[in-house]
């Protein structure tokens, strides 16, 4: 295990705990970050590398008029995204976009297409179609799961579908299976809840230790990761839910959030309260793994965390792995030797 830093870093005014890849922006390396003030009027920065790789510089600064709890660039229009937002009492969700001539303005502001209400529950995050033009989309509070039929062009969201998690679970964050788009796994509190959305109906549980962050595998069906408190990271196979097929130790302190990577298998990211990021090598292989156990361990034995990188004087709960970077409160870092790897 090494101990990496030597990042780029981008300042923010306001602290701030989200960051979203812009996927639809296939001509630049751009993400999206809200900040999280709760006196302040807060900001969404639309972010750029520089083509050189040493600079990350602004590109767009737009207003927001809540805390941003959550955010999630759409993944077919670079110019949408969604967030989740609180005044402080209450939470709400939005879907933005960004005006198409916000370089040349001073202080452009953004167009609300429309606003995602329901009656009851705290709000947690939005989960957007997998991959492609799609009309759907998928919020999730505390109490329930809803599906809803997004129409940009008339600015209207309406709810499809949903279900309750139950009156004795609170849900907290979930992911859409990219493999089966009819599958969607929500974490809620020491369970890991799935739900068919063609039916809206559950199909699954499975029962995990405060888990707080769950993440498919992108190349390979049925595998999962999650990241729980204090026992650290488990991946998982579908198909034989009863235990996971790997435990990885996690951090320090509570492992917070994981991101499984976009082409290598195997490689992890995890961030935790304890200031720090680990990236992991794992085999995400049920038989290879079981071959492994045969042998002798010692002889075998391989440490699976490749970095640890600690350059933070706070948690981090944002991250965005594919291209290696992070956010914490005030900060954004880049590492290029961990884009080269996520």
């Amino acid at each position: 295990m090494q101990a990496a830093s030597s990042g780029i870093g981008y300042g923010l005014k306001y602290q701030a705990r989200c960051i979203s890849d812009v996927k639809a922006d296939t001509d630049h390396t751009s993400f999206l970050a809200g900040t999280l003030s709760l006196k302040e009027e807060n900001e969404v920065h639309l972010i750029r590398l520089s083509s050189s790789g040493t600079e990350l510089f602004c590109e767009g600064l737009f207003s927001h008029p809540n805390e941003i709890w959550d955010l999630v660039s759409c993944p077919f229009d670079q110019r949408i995204f969604s967030t989740v937002y609180s005044n402080g009492e209450t939470y709400g969700a939005a879907i933005w976009q960004i005006p198409e001539l916000y370089g040349e303005l001073n202080s452009p502001q953004l167009e609300r297409i429309t606003s995602l209400d329901t009656d009851s529950g705290k709000i947690k995050c939005i989960l957007w179609w997998p991959s492609g033009r799609h009309d759907k989309l998928i919020s999730i509070n505390e109490e329930n799961l809803y599906l809803w039929n997004l129409d940009v062009s008339k600015k209207t969201a309406q709810v499809q579908s949903q279900d309750s998690a139950g009156m004795l679970h609170k849900l907290s964050g979930g992911a859409w299976d990219p493999h089966d788009v009819s599958s969607v796994a929500a974490t809620c509190e020491s369970y890991l809840q799935f739900w068919d959305v063609r039916t809206m109906k559950k199909t699954m549980s499975i029962e995990c230790s405060h888990v707080c962050s769950v993440d498919y595998h992108p190349q390979k069906q049925h595998i999962l990761v999650t990241a729980e408190h204090e026992s650290g990271i488990h991946i998982w196979d579908l198909r034989k839910p009863k235990v996971p097929i790997q435990e990885l130790p996690g951090h320090t302190h509570w492992t917070w959030t994981v991101k499984c990577n976009p082409e290598y298998d195997g490689m992890i990211l995890s961030a935790g309260t304890d200031s720090t990021v680990n990236l992991w090598l794992a085999s995400t292989n049920h038989d290879e793994l079981t071959t492994e156990r045969q042998v002798d361990s010692s002889a075998r034995w391989v440490d699976p965390l490749l970095n640890t990188y600690s350059d933070y004087e706070d948690s981090i709960y944002g991250k965005e792995g594919s291209h290696g970077v992070l956010v914490n409160h005030g900060s954004l870092h880049h590492y290029p030797m961990m884009a080269g790897l996520l």
